[in-house]
């Protein structure tokens, strides 16, 4: 009678029934809410019927009523009939505890979990590990890591669950070295590490990317025999990836004697991560090879590595694997696909596999609306920001108004932009940049410059390469000498800023203030980055360098380049070269038909099927004399040309291109 007196159910823990019959009512429609609330109330009275015969020395039957509504992810429901098994007197054990905490906390109701904490007490289940571990962590997320952490250090007993769960806790609060160091007491009090223990260690190693506290923990997985284990090895690799070791990972994960699907999935994840593309393109292919079958997160791991222009064919072939395995409608995948179309070149593809998804979530517009702005269709950007802004379940964050800015911006379209920016409740210095970018292109320096004023934002470099940017397109030589000297006191150790003036000076004849930068550029201790283009042709990727010489058919390019050249300059006077972002040395030595894009395009031009789209990568941007001769050539030649640069897609045709002159 004294126990049942102490385990009689308080009054604060009631049945959740009105919430339970508002949610009915909001998910099933107004229409049907009478009919809704009639069934609740039956089910909910056959099911009190139920109860109402589960005999009192029954505890296996309530906990196993508790745990079947935790695992249906009803913590109301849990915690309903845990009332109901105390109204009826029975008395509960130490699995019953455990799992009313654990509905407690997900319903975030700490005084519930002091109450409880009180029972277990009264019931003499304080010292039972699963009920202590439940009381940590429920004091942990709701009150504070330090709670939990008192609760732990009070404890009586403490297992490897519990000492788990306080590294777990001090994860969530960003706080890895303080979990490693919890990780060292436990190694020195030789307290039982497990599996689980290992993989949370690894975890906090990789947050923190350090090495030696690294091999420490792999030194603890080898002592307690544990390294072979597939989870902990796994985490094990992914600690070293996160470290930026990936020699190391890579030793390991061949020396590994078990791989799973995970296994492959981060080595080939830390390959894409690296920008070492073509090698995670051949583990992807060898994963295949040894039997391991790629799910829908190899898949999406790995098309990154192909949205670039010469693997836009490895992309295909992967969206094919994607469609043969079913995993066509997993939004993870179709996201990825969609930025591997669109930043590969293939836009309209992108569109394709957008239009086709049956769900979609802020990340598939945000990639699409990008997408259209990296093409040149900016407009149609902005209509698709339009289409998202009418569905009710997705809402615009900072990336999605990043996405419809850079569209705006492609487009010059000035009231659209500003108008987006104001919707902006917390801009970033992106947003900033990406507005005084749209003014300077519109050719609004002066709203540009009171734009920065006003925002505070003058001595960002973001900021000021953007406002550069209009300086160039608009040959305002004077505003953009000004913002090259702003960049250099703001940034005095980067020698690209010096790069840049020096091209500016180049590009008015004023050779001695050059040759006076280019001394700096070299005491600096830096070179300014070479200029290289990249063109695929029958599985093999054929590079040139600005007046490159070195590829065994440089005689017929040269040639054919020169012929064409004559054709475009009885198109049109010889353009303008504009101040560039090539190295001084190349733009001053190398005339304008050695540039590195010219000779990628002569070489597509003689091995490429005629009529067939040519597809060139560059390194830097494209140089205003390029750019315009590009044009000319495929009116001349009658084919689309599209070379990408850091900046865009420019998508040549009959003599135009997508980005309007605007780069």
């Amino acid at each position: 009678m004294d126990v049942l007196s102490l385990t009689r159910m308080p009054s604060f823990l009631k049945p959740e029934i009105p919430n339970c019959t508002s949610q009915c009512k909001r998910s099933l429609g107004h229409s049907s809410h009478v009919r809704v609330s009639t069934r609740f109330h039956r089910q909910l009275a056959l099911t009190h019927k139920v109860l109402d015969e589960i005999p009192l020395s029954d505890t296996f039957a309530w906990n196993n009523l508790i745990h079947t509504h935790l695992s249906n992810r009803d913590p109301g429901g849990a915690l309903s009939i845990y009332h109901h098994m105390m109204m009826r007197g029975a008395c509960p054990d130490r699995r019953t505890l455990p799992r009313v905490l654990t509905a407690s906390r997900i319903c975030g109701d700490l005084f519930l979990g002091k109450q409880l904490h009180g029972q277990a007490i009264k019931l003499g289940f304080f010292d039972e590990h699963y009920v202590i571990t439940a009381l940590i962590e429920i004091y942990g997320r709701l009150d504070g890591i330090e709670a939990g952490k008192w609760l732990f250090d009070k404890s009586p007993r403490r297992n490897s669950v519990a000492w788990t769960m306080i590294l777990k806790l001090y994860l969530m609060e960003n706080k890895p070295d303080l979990a490693i160091n919890v990780f060292y007491q436990m190694v020195e009090l030789n307290a039982r590490i497990d599996s689980v223990v290992l993989i949370t260690a690894a975890g906090a190693c990789g947050l923190l990317k350090s090495v030696e506290h690294g091999r420490r923990v792999h030194d603890v997985a080898r002592k307690f025999r544990l390294e072979s284990d597939i989870l902990v090895s796994n985490s094990l690799l992914k600690m070293q990836i996160d470290c930026q070791r990936m020699e190391d990972a890579r030793g390991f994960f061949n020396q590994m004697t078990t791989k799973d699907v995970i296994s492959w999935t981060e080595i080939i994840c830390g390959y894409v991560k690296k920008g070492e593309f073509n090698e995670a393109l051949k583990l992807f292919r060898k994963m295949n090879m040894d039997g391991i079958k790629p799910d829908s997160l190899s898949v999406s791991s790995v098309l990154p590595a192909c949205a670039r222009t010469v693997a836009h064919k490895n992309g295909k072939e992967i969206h094919g694997y994607s469609l043969r395995n079913g995993m066509d409608n997993n939004l993870i995948v179709q996201n990825a696909t969609t930025d591997m179309y669109a930043k590969s070149g293939l836009v309209d593809y992108a569109l394709k596999v957008f239009e086709r998804m049956k769900k979609r979530d802020v990340i598939s517009w945000t990639v699409m609306i990008l997408g259209f702005s990296l093409h040149g269709k900016g407009e149609l950007g902005v209509e698709l920001f339009c289409r998202m802004e009418k569905d009710q379940r997705v809402e615009a964050d900072q990336f999605t108004y990043a996405a419809v800015l850079h569209c705006c911006t492609a487009a010059c379209m000035v009231e659209e932009g500003k108008f987006y920016f104001n919707c902006i409740k917390e801009p970033n210095i992106t947003h900033y940049a990406l507005m005084v970018s749209l003014l300077a292109r519109a050719c609004l320096f002066d709203e540009a410059r009171a734009f920065m004023e006003e925002h505070h934002i003058e001595r960002h470099a973001e900021v000021l390469r953007a406002l550069l940017d209009g300086c160039w397109m608009h040959h305002r030589r004077n505003i953009g000498k000004q913002v090259f000297e702003q960049l250099c006191d703001l940034e005095p150790l980067d020698a690209e800023n010096y790069v840049l003036l020096s091209n500016w000076y180049s590009d008015n004849g004023k050779w001695d203030l050059v040759d006076k930068l280019r001394e700096t550029i070299m005491s600096m201790g830096s070179k300014p980055k070479k200029a290289y283009s990249w063109i695929e042709f029958q599985n093999k990727v054929h590079v040139f360098g600005t007046g490159d010489i070195s590829h065994p058919r440089s005689e017929r390019i040269y040639t054919e380049l020169q012929c064409l050249m004559k054709k475009v300059n009885a198109e049109a006077q010889r353009p303008a070269s504009g101040f560039s972002f090539h190295g001084v040395d190349a733009e001053r030595e190398c005339i304008q038909i050695g540039h590195s894009e010219m000779l990628a395009l002569s070489f597509g031009l003689i091995f490429t099927q005629p009529g067939a789209t040519i597809r060139i990568t560059k390194n830097l941007r494209m140089c205003r004399g390029c750019h315009d001769s590009t044009k000319l050539v495929s009116k001349i030649v009658e084919r689309e040309i599209i070379i990408k640069d850091p900046n865009c897609f420019h998508h040549f045709k009959d003599g135009f291109c997508s980005c309007r002159d605007f780069w």
